[in-house]
């Protein structure tokens, strides 16, 4: 059973940047596609991108691409999630979450999640 930490979440003003990891623990990450998925007060969970586990290629919404990266460190067996130019509307819960489907924005297809992050954008 694979068991994912979320951590860096924090305060930042508008147009700054935050790192985002996702360390997971009880597997490896090497045979998953990782997504990170964001849920607001009162809105639903929504999806923020997805890295493959073969050659890193990654997807993101138009919401996010431009300022947003995912990155994998396999080794660490650990997940990242670069923001810049963070706008309020970025405010949210953050998580990581693993599935075997490519690609997918579905969170039904993520079969491990993590607890989250809270990232909060305000000046």
């Amino acid at each position: 059973q694979v068991q994912l930490v979320e951590s860096g979440g924090g305060w930042v003003q508008p147009g700054g940047s935050l790192r985002l990891s996702c360390a997971a623990s009880g597997g490896t990450l090497g045979s998953y596609a990782m997504g990170w998925f964001r849920q607001a007060p009162g809105k639903e969970r929504s999806f923020v991108g997805i890295i493959n586990w073969l050659n890193d290629a990654t997807i993101y919404p138009n919401s996010v691409a431009g300022r947003f990266t995912i990155s994998r460190d396999n080794d660490k067996d650990t997940v990242y999630l670069q923001m810049h130019s963070l706008k309020a509307e970025d405010t949210a819960r953050y998580y990581c979450a693993a599935a075997t489907t490519w690609p997918t924005s579905r969170p039904d297809d993520y079969h491990y999640w993590g607890q989250g992050t809270q990232v909060t954008v305000s000046s």
